[in-house]
């Protein structure tokens, strides 16, 4: 059965930074593009960053400079270090495949930024 696991979120004030975690079934993991979406109250869930097997990445606007995505494909693990935090990254963060996710999202990992 494919899973996803994420973890690592937090309360965090306003600058400050957290590491997200991705544990995922190594039948979706290893020839997939990984991506790394989140989805704040009221809002439809979007796409943050993605990284492709081969480890080329790419961002939303919104967090290009402040976010890193990054892979390790001998433990099928997906990271996303988050620096500089805004209020505005306050949402449930997931990690699935780009561009066509696998309906059995994780639980995903909640970041609040607050002061």
């Amino acid at each position: 059965q494919v899973q996803l696991v994420e973890s690592g979120g937090g309360l965090v004030q306003p600058g400050g930074s957290l590491r997200l975690s991705c544990a995922a079934s190594g039948s979706i993991f290893s020839i997939n593009t990984m991506g790394w979406y989140r989805q704040a109250p009221g809002k439809q869930r979007e796409l943050v960053a993605a990284i492709t097997s081969g480890g080329s990445t790419d961002y939303r606007d919104s967090v290009e400079g402040r976010f890193t995505i990054s892979r390790d494909n001998a433990k099928n693990t997906v990271y996303l270090q988050m620096n500089s935090l805004k209020p505005e990254d306050t949402a449930v963060y997931y990690c699935n495949i780009v561009p066509k996710p696998i309906r059995s999202w994780g639980q995903g990992t909640q970041v609040t930024v607050s002061s």
